[in-house]
């Protein structure tokens, strides 16, 4: 499972990941295939280190690569 932790402004770290890719099987397989958006976008939660809500975001397919830290914190700041 790839996986990409975040530190936020206010020193909370956030550990994001594809959502259904914790598991790899054919049914694994479908269910991300499923949940991918028209305009390419797939489902991302990001839990947090301390208190804070667990954010569900929705990123490019390859926000792993493409996204910045910074980009990736502003969007958890706008989902929460």
């Amino acid at each position: 499972m790839k996986q990409r932790e975040v530190t936020d402004k206010h020193k909370t770290t956030w550990t994001c990941v594809q959502a259904y890719a914790a598991t790899e099987s054919a049914a694994t397989d479908e269910a991300i295939k499923r949940s991918e958006t028209h305009s390419g976008a797939v489902p991302v939660v990001c839990t947090p280190s301390g208190g804070a809500q667990t954010v569900r975001l929705e990123l490019s397919k390859d926000w792993l690569d493409s996204l910045s830290d910074e980009e990736l914190t502003a969007a958890i700041a706008a989902a929460k």
